[in-house]
């Protein structure tokens, strides 16, 4: 970028280059600029780099020599800078000449240079400039140029930029003009300038600001972001097909910037600015256009209106972002106690200045324009300035003190002429300040007297929270909520109605009290022993409707409904529901049961459907705060999957999500139950990791059924391995160098997830493939283990096949028996010879796996609890063997031994597998004992060594 400058101004008269990073360059630089006042298509490009050049040596003189500054100030260079801007010499210069100032400010990192630079007034006079804001490039560095300047604001900086006296503050001024700026990259800038200026903590500014700026900036604002949420509800009327879901999700989330834009003012906590701000929101947009949309659907009317849905969307999203305790009390205040009164006239009619106030509570565009009221506030600042240099406002305290140490004199002068200005004070702006206070006032009048009428005992309260006939009529909100509950059709308000109960109870700066009158409890409630019958009453017919084969509820919806009913009948000492309604969510367990056995079937799709699903709900449990950023749950409930919307927040389409919502269904519903009854979870999930084998572990492999290989990796590495198959899982071992007999796990994956081909030209190798499980159903398997292995000859390569094949169906078979079990469906005990061996349970039952469920998570008073795991499951290779040495060694339950298989012979084996091939039918495993096994481990077994030759 500085090549070019080097050339033209670099090196003259013959001497030797000098250097670009000196104070005698900038010498010469201020040469050139002396030289070439006026711009010229000529000089144009010369001039650029000049300024260009100027600004590198400034960056460099920060860091290495401060006499550049000295110099930069005591020559006023930079009214060369503003002179060249006032030519209107085209858009080249002025977009070049921004952005060489937008780099210099950006890397200015010592205060006193920051200062030079600041000094008598020249930013200031660029900052009002006329620029062409048509041009984009030009505005975007002009915006950004006000940026980097709000970043350099603290308490001694502001100074530069807020004239106490003449009432000017232009950085801010002029940056909130665009607040409504069609490109969005301009807005975001203007919200950053302004937080970063209310930031400052200078009591004279934010005065100003309040004084002359809030009430102009915060109408308009409030107007824009309104006239946003009429568009985003024009949109979902007119989009029922969901062809403009780009649009739609455009606007949600630009609402969603304001929420968080005004929730960032707001934690600012300055106590002034917050009134202003929360007035204009809850009397310009909150309540007269989200809340008064709850129960007054009639578009006929002279207010605006938005759907029921889009109210309820966006009311949510209030109570989930912003926590500004006076705002959020009013507001819920009015949700759930409040009526129709708050919009009439008579709320307003014990106020004399009854015309100042028909605007209050009404969604209206403000007579002037943003730039126009701060034209008409910047003219009435200078005449007053000359008629009284220590004007006072309304509650400014800190310049009631600054005025007490002027002489008495100038106390007096001021107090004349605030007695002749009080009585023709009628300017715009202390009217709203004055209705910011009177509204305050009304509200707390308002919440006093309900908490008058509230204050009654705990019977009275649940009839109350209830929606007797006494309250009910009175309180017409609440009772919108209420009705939306009822889901016989679909669940489309239902969903909203629950994200505002969430979001509401969830809110850190709402009143407990305010949702106890409804018996609605917050996160982290006290103690109680009632609840709201009439909401979880609500709830549970939601389950109910979710249970049913024709049920037209979402996921999200139930599993917010199981969020809210848990919040709700939950204290700290436990659950508190009733009989009555514990036995109707048990019904809608049972219902839920009943759905999933329609889907039951013995196909291996149902088996990695139901681990899928269960996986993918506890990974993923339900964020309601994401969940209410998507727009495309403010359209009609869809069934197809062409839209792209998520499964939960829409219906199923076909068998495979019918059977997948009717698996979530009755997970969310067993949890749910056994989550109020207070009992663990002792069979799901099918496959526990605690359970499993894993990398280095080290086994006992005596009597183990272990086969050499060669396992050769997709990268071409080899390694010696030994392969063993357990109940559930394959193995690959090495032996242990530090015992004999025993084994470290270098690779352990599940049988059921494994694919096994041959290989055409090689009958002694097997090509194997283990699939990590999904996260999710529509997320591609990601292959754990994908190698070749070589046996020592073709006979062991099918005796490792044939393991392999049939422990995958038995280890698939024994989970699809569990799942039965759960269902409480018969289940058919499997007589066939899986893996070469019959049944002997009596024989098992004295051989115990390596690991297995300790007997905390079954009851002591279960009398299989010291049951071996493979008690009552097809046995695996080896179990003759064991069984054989156990009766000639039998050994106690509690303490097995490792040795106790040695000695084992070829003809002991071959006299065993004889002996158990045909089970008896007393053998075979009852359904009892399978759900008794469920909650067992997938456990680890010992195996018998096959002896081999060499």
């Amino acid at each position: 970028m500085f090549g070019r400058s080097r050339s033209w101004v670099g090196g003259g008269h013959g001497k030797a280059a000098r250097s670009i990073h000196s104070l005698d360059h900038l010498k010469y630089m201020y040469h050139i600029l002396t030289k070439n006042t006026t711009v010229t298509d000529h000089n144009r490009n010369l001039l650029v780099e000049t300024i260009r050049s100027i600004t590198e040596i400034l960056i460099w003189g920060d860091q290495n020599d401060s006499s550049v500054f000295d110099f930069f100030l005591e020559k006023n260079m930079f009214v060369f800078f503003l002179n060249i801007l006032r030519q209107k010499s085209g858009r080249y210069v002025c977009v070049q000449l921004l952005q060489t100032l937008n780099i210099l400010f950006e890397n200015i990192s010592h205060e006193t240079s920051l200062y030079y630079l600041l000094s008598n007034n020249y930013v200031n006079s660029i900052i009002v400039h006329k620029f062409d804001f048509s041009d984009e490039e030009i505005m975007a560095y002009y915006i950004s140029f006000l940026k980097t300047l709000s970043l350099k604001l603290n308490n001694h900086t502001v100074h530069f930029f807020y004239n106490e006296h003449t009432n000017d503050f232009a950085l801010y001024t002029e940056a909130i003009k665009f607040f409504n700026h069609p490109e969005s990259m301009v807005r975001i800038a203007v919200r950053t300038i302004t937080l970063n200026v209310y930031k400052v903590d200078n009591q004279p500014m934010l005065h100003y600001i309040r004084d002359k700026t809030a009430v102009p900036y915060f109408s308009n604002l409030v107007w824009f972001i309104g006239s946003h949420v009429i568009e985003l509800d024009n949109c979902v009327q007119t989009d029922e097909e969901h062809r403009n879901r780009g649009k739609l999700s455009d606007l949600v989330a630009e609402h969603l910037d304001h929420l968080h834009y005004l929730n960032d003012i707001l934690i600012i906590n300055c106590e002034f600015l917050n009134d202003v701000l929360t007035d204009h929101l809850l009397n310009r947009l909150f309540l007269p256009l989200y809340v008064y949309s709850l129960v007054n659907q009639d578009k006929g009317g002279e207010r605006p209106k938005i759907s029921l849905q889009v109210s309820l969307y966006l009311l949510s999203q209030v109570f989930l972002i912003i926590h500004y305790a006076p705002l959020v009390n009013a507001l819920a205040e009015v949700i759930l106690n409040g009526d129709l009164s708050v919009f009439s006239s008579k709320v307003e009619q014990d106020i004399q200045k009854n015309s100042a106030k028909s605007s209050i509570r009404c969604f209206i565009k403000p007579t002037e324009t943003l730039e126009r009221s701060l034209e008409i506030n910047k003219q009435k600042g200078k005449k007053r300035v000359q008629k009284r240099p220590n004007y006072k406002n309304v509650g400014e305290e800190d310049e009631e003190e600054r005025g007490s140490e002027d002489n008495q004199d100038d106390v007096d002068k001021t107090k004349g002429t605030e007695a002749s200005s009080k009585g023709i004070k009628t300017s715009s702006e202390n009217e709203e300040i004055e209705m910011v206070i009177m509204e305050r006032c009304k509200l707390s009048e308002l919440s006093i007297s309900t908490v008058t009428e509230q204050n009654t005992t705990d019977e009275e309260k649940s009839a109350a929270a209830s929606g007797s006939e006494i309250t009910n009529w009175n309180r017409p909100f609440l009772d919108m909520v209420y009705n939306a509950l009822d889901c016989a059709e679909d669940d489309y308000y239902a969903l909203f109605v629950l994200c505002l109960l969430y979001a509401m109870s969830h809110n850190k700066g709402i009143d407990p009290v305010k949702l106890e009158r409804i018996q609605l409890p917050a996160q982290h409630a006290e103690e109680r022993n009632s609840y709201n019958h009439v909401l979880a009453e609500g709830l549970i017919r939601i389950m109910n409707y979710a249970a049913q084969p024709d049920g037209k509820i979402r996921l999200a919806t139930l599993e917010l409904g199981c969020l809210l009913l848990k919040q709700l009948v939950f204290s700290k000492n436990g659950s508190i529901i009733k009989d009555v309604h514990l036995a109707c969510l048990e019904g809608a367990r049972e219902e839920s049961v009943h759905l999933l056995r329609r889907f039951y079937k013995g196909e291996e799709i149902f088996l990695d459907m139901f681990e899928d699903e269960y996986r993918s709900m506890t990974i993923k449990p339900m964020n309601v705060e994401y969940l209410m950023m998507d727009a495309s749950i403010l359209l009609p409930p869809t069934g197809t999957p062409l839209t792209g919307i998520d499964f939960v927040k829409r219906l199923p389409c076909g068998d495979v999500e019918r059977t997948r919502r009717a698996i979530r269904v009755f997970f969310m519903l067993r949890s749910l139950s056994l989550h109020l009854r207070d009992e663990p979870e002792t069979q799901l999930p099918l496959t526990r990791e605690e359970d499993l084998i894993k990398t280095d572990d080290v086994l006992d492999l005596n009597n183990s059924d272990l086969i050499a290989c060669t396992v050769i990796t997709k990268d071409g590495g080899q390694v010696q391995r030994f392969l063993a198959v357990d109940i559930y899982q394959m193995s690959l071992v090495e032996p242990d160098v530090a015992r004999l007999g025993w084994g470290v796990v270098k690779f352990a994956g599940l049988l059921q997830d494994m694919q096994v081909t041959g290989v055409e030209d090689d009958s002694r190798a097997l090509n194997i493939i283990i699939h990590k499980p999904a996260s999710s159903p529509h997320s591609k398997p990601f292959p754990i283990l994908q190698a070749t292995f070589i046996f020592s000859d073709h006979i062991r390569c099918i005796i490792a096949k044939q393991r392999l094949a049939k422990g995958r169906i038995q280890a698939r078979r024994m989970k699809m028996q569990r799942i039965a079990a759960l269902l409480d469906l018969p289940v058919q005990p499997s007589t066939e010879v899986v893996m070469g061996f019959g049944h002997s349970s009596a024989a098992t039952a004295q051989h115990l796996p390596f690991r297995f469920y300790d007997q905390a998570r079954r009851g002591s008073s279960d009398p299989t609890v010291q049951r071996s795991v493979f008690a009552s499951v097809d046995k695996v290779p080896g179990f003759a063997v064991a069984q054989c040495i156990n009766q000639h060694n039998p050994s106690p339950l509690s303490s097995p031994s490792p040795s106790s298989g040695s000695g084992s012979t070829g003809r002991c084996d071959s006299v065993t597998a004889s002996s158990t091939s045909t089970p008896s039918v007393a053998q075979s495993p009852s359904v009892h004992h399978i759900a008794e096994m469920s909650s067992y481990p997938l456990g680890r077994r010992n195996f018998t060594a096959i002896p081999t030759s060499s």
